[in-house]
């Protein structure tokens, strides 16, 4: 079993790496493009013998208490088996 964990900033929070990124892409000729946010990707592997709801509970809580600063970002879990 899988979960992947995506944490990202809130909205309202400043992205000085996605608006570098932004700028890059400009300067390499891209257009239409309005805004970029970055984030971070987590793949976590979970023990077998877990059922589904305890290994989205156990993401979550590592999603929440681990991975992410509550403060200024948000995260979003998926399970899959």
């Amino acid at each position: 079993m899988k979960a992947k964990v995506y944490v990202t900033l809130k909205s309202g929070v400043l992205d000085p790496q996605g608006k570098a990124i932004q700028h890059s892409v400009e300067l390499l000729g891209y257009e239409g493009i309005a805004d970029v946010r970055q984030g971070k990707y987590f793949e976590i592997a979970l023990d077998g013998s877990l059922d589904e709801a305890r290994a989205r509970e156990l993401a979550e809580a590592v999603g929440r208490d681990v991975l992410s600063n509550p403060v200024i970002e948000d995260y979003r879990v998926e399970v899959e088996a």
